[in-house]
């Protein structure tokens, strides 16, 4: 999943696309390692907090990987518990990066 990620965030790099990644991995130094090891660029924050609910709690996530497909306005457009497949999110993705620079443009 991560190497299709990562491409992700390389094709999109100027466009109107965040990816934000939430790990389940319970040691911080494990985790800034699996980052480094895989080449994660963007932001990824640790499920765990100190002061609140675990993020998947507050989320409902029932299953890990869950992929949320958020619009430019904020909004939730597609959730997928396990992953929808490359292509698919793939087109997806471009759907709602194609709508948010079309608003950009008016």
């Amino acid at each position: 999943m991560i190497p299709h990620e990562r491409s992700l965030v390389n094709k999109l790099n100027g466009k109107p696309f965040v990816l934000i990644g939430v790990n389940s991995d319970r040691d911080p130094k494990k985790l800034e390692q699996d980052l480094k090891d895989n080449q994660v660029t963007w932001r990824s924050f640790q499920n765990q907090r100190k002061d609140s609910e675990p993020i998947a709690n507050e989320w409902k996530v029932k299953g890990w990987p869950t992929l949320y497909l958020i619009d430019h306005k904020g909004v939730i457009k597609k959730k997928w518990l396990g992953g929808p497949g490359n292509e698919m999110l793939d087109k997806e993705v471009e759907k709602l990066v194609a709508a948010a620079e079309k608003d950009k443009e008016s």
